[in-house]
């Protein structure tokens, strides 16, 4: 893969529910990385690569995931990466990521409704990751809702879901 490739790395959350069943589908599952159908419909002028490393919902991320996700950042040739990640605590993984890598540029994104949902949010906040990515300094990012900021200045409202800075 060459200087300007993107590894996108798959966590769960929001932006990857669907209702996988046919039959009896009252429940959201996570399941393919909705990158994969976003950037199929864009034919992007950037090489990528995606890693499936866990289907979680954010609340129930454990220290050893978060371990297993920096683990596999460590080990990329890539400098450039794009996590999906469920909204309730990707601040939370930036921190701890922020304390483990600082030679990369990694921007966490997720979205409010599933990517599945023809008013989903998710390919709004996945192209916003996109387009920032290539331009910035080396740290931890998160990418919502138009927002582009290192994980210590974005904040969240919990009564509305926004996220601000």
């Amino acid at each position: 893969m060459g200087s300007n490739s993107i590894t996108f790395i798959q966590t769960g959350g929001t932006i990857d529910k669907d209702y996988p069943r046919k039959t009896k589908g009252w429940a959201f599952e996570i399941g393919e990385p909705a990158f994969i159908r976003i950037l199929n419909k864009i034919d992007p002028s950037f090489e990528y690569e995606y890693i499936k490393l866990f289907q979680k919902d954010s609340l129930e991320i454990t220290v050893q995931d978060r371990e297993s996700l920096a683990d596999a950042i460590i080990s990329l040739e890539s400098k450039f990466v794009i996590i999906s990640h469920g909204t309730d605590t990707m601040i939370d993984t930036a921190g701890f990521l922020s304390k483990q890598i600082s030679d990369k540029v990694i921007i966490i994104t997720g979205a409010m409704r599933p990517e599945r949902f023809s008013d989903s949010d998710a390919e709004f906040n996945l192209g916003c990751a996109v387009g920032a990515v290539f331009n910035l300094a080396p740290g931890v990012y998160i990418a919502m809702q138009g927002i582009v900021k290192t994980y210590d200045i974005i904040k969240r409202d919990t009564e509305t879901g926004r996220f601000y800075s």
